[in-house]
C-alpha cells in the first residue's frame, strides 16, 4: 500500500496545492485559466512532439490499443446514455452530456501524470492515442447529440463540422500531428529546438495537476448530488471496466499498454466538462460531478493500481 501511496499521493498533493492557492487568494480564476492555457497551448504539445517525434511510428500508433480504447469508451457512453435517457428520463441533450462525462477522461491533466508516475514513458503514447479517441470520436459524438436535442433534431451536421474545425486548431491535436509527421518522415529535431521543447515538456504534468486543483475551488453544486454520484461512479468504475473488457477482446496488445489504457480510463472526466455543459443549462450538475469524481478518484485509482499490480512491480 505504501508503494501505491508513493504514486498517488504526489499527484493529489499537487492538486491540493492548487486548491489551497486559489482558496488563499494567491491566484484568481483568470490566472488559473492562463496557466491552463499555457499547458494546453505549449507544454502538452511540446511533450507530444518530443515523445512521438523521437520514436518509430510503429511504436507510437498501436491499432489494437486504439480499437480497444475506442470500443470501451463507446460502450461506456452507450450504457450511460441509455440509463440517462430511458431510466432517469433526461432529455437528449442531458443524456448526451451525462454520457460524455462517463466516457471521456482527463487524459492530459490527470491521466498522464498518473500513468507517468505509475508506469513511465508509455504514458505519453497512451495519452496521444487516448486524446485522438476523445477528440475525434467521443466529444464530437456527444456534442452533436446534445445540440440535436437542443434544436429538436436539427443542426447536427453543422455542429459536427464546427466541432472538427475547432479540433483541427487544437494545439494538442496539432502537437500529435507534428510528432507523428516527424516520426514518419524520420526527421531529427535539431538540438537548438529540442532543448526548449524538452524544457516545456518537463513542466506539463505538475502544472496540469496544479490547474486541476485551483479550478475545483469555488465550484457551484446546488442540489445535483444524486446525478453527480451516479455519473462519477460510472466514470471511475464502469469506464475502466469497459476498457478492460475491450482489451480482453483485442489480441496482441502489450500487457503494459493494457494497464496504461485502464489507468487512463480511471481518471475523472475532463476539466472543461462544466464549460461544455453550460450551453445546455447543466453547469451545476457538471461542476458537482467533476468535483465528486476528482475527489473519489484518489480511492478508485489506488484500487486500480493494486488490481493491475503496478504497485507491487
Amino acid at each position: 500500500m505504501l508503494q501505491i501511496l508513493q504514486i498517488t499521493a504526489p499527484i493529489f498533493l499537487l492538486i491540493g496545492l492548487g486548491y489551497l492557492a486559489a482558496m488563499g487568494g494567491l491566484l484568481n480564476r483568470e490566472q488559473v485559466r492562463g496557466i491552463g492555457a499555457f499547458v494546453i497551448t505549449f507544454a502538452m504539445p511540446a511533450l507530444l512532439i518530443k515523445t512521438l517525434g523521437t520514436s518509430p511510428i510503429q511504436q507510437t500508433m498501436v491499432p489494437g490499443y486504439l480499437l480497444a480504447y475506442a470500443f470501451g469508451s463507446l460502450a461506456a457512453f452507450t450504457l450511460a446514455f441509455g440509463v440517462s435517457r430511458w431510466v432517469r428520463g433526461d432529455n437528449l441533450s442531458g443524456s448526451a452530456i451525462n454520457a460524455m462525462g462517463m466516457s471521456v477522461s482527463n487524459s492530459g491533466f490527470v491521466g498522464y501524470p498518473l500513468v507517468a508516475a505509475a508506469i513511465g514513458s508509455p504514458a505519453v503514447l497512451g495519452m496521444a492515442m487516448g486524446m485522438l479517441v476523445e477528440n475525434l470520436l467521443m466529444i464530437p459524438l456527444a456534442l452533436v447529440l446534445a445540440e440535436a436535442g437542443k434544436q429538436q433534431g436539427g443542426g447536427g451536421l453543422k455542429v459536427l463540422s464546427m466541432t472538427f474545425g475547432r479540433l483541427l486548431k487544437n494545439p494538442v491535436i496539432i502537437g500529435i500531428i507534428i510528432g507523428l509527421c516527424v516520426s514518419l518522415l524520420g526527421i531529427e529535431i535539431p538540438p537548438l529546438l529540442f532543448k526548449p521543447i524538452d524544457m516545456l515538456a518537463g513542466v506539463s504534468a505538475p502544472l496540469a495537476l496544479f490547474v486541476i486543483g485551483a479550478g475545483l475551488f469555488g465550484m457551484k453544486a446546488r442540489g445535483v448530488w444524486v446525478d453527480a454520484a451516479w455519473i462519477s461512479g460510472g466514470k471511475l468504475i464502469l469506464h475502466p471496466l469497459a476498457v478492460l473488457c475491450a482489451f480482453m477482446l483485442v489480441p496482441d496488445v502489450d500487457p503494459v499498454m493494457k494497464a496504461v489504457g485502464v489507468l487512463f480510463a480511471c481518471s475523472p472526466m475532463m476539466s472543461i466538462f462544466p464549460i461544455l455543459g453550460q450551453r445546455f443549462g447543466l453547469e451545476d450538475r457538471c461542476s458537482a460531478t467533476l468535483l465528486v469524481a476528482t475527489v473519489m478518484s484518489f480511492v478508485t485509482i489506488s484500487v486500480a493500481l493494486v488490481f493491475i499490480g503496478t504497485g507491487s512491480s
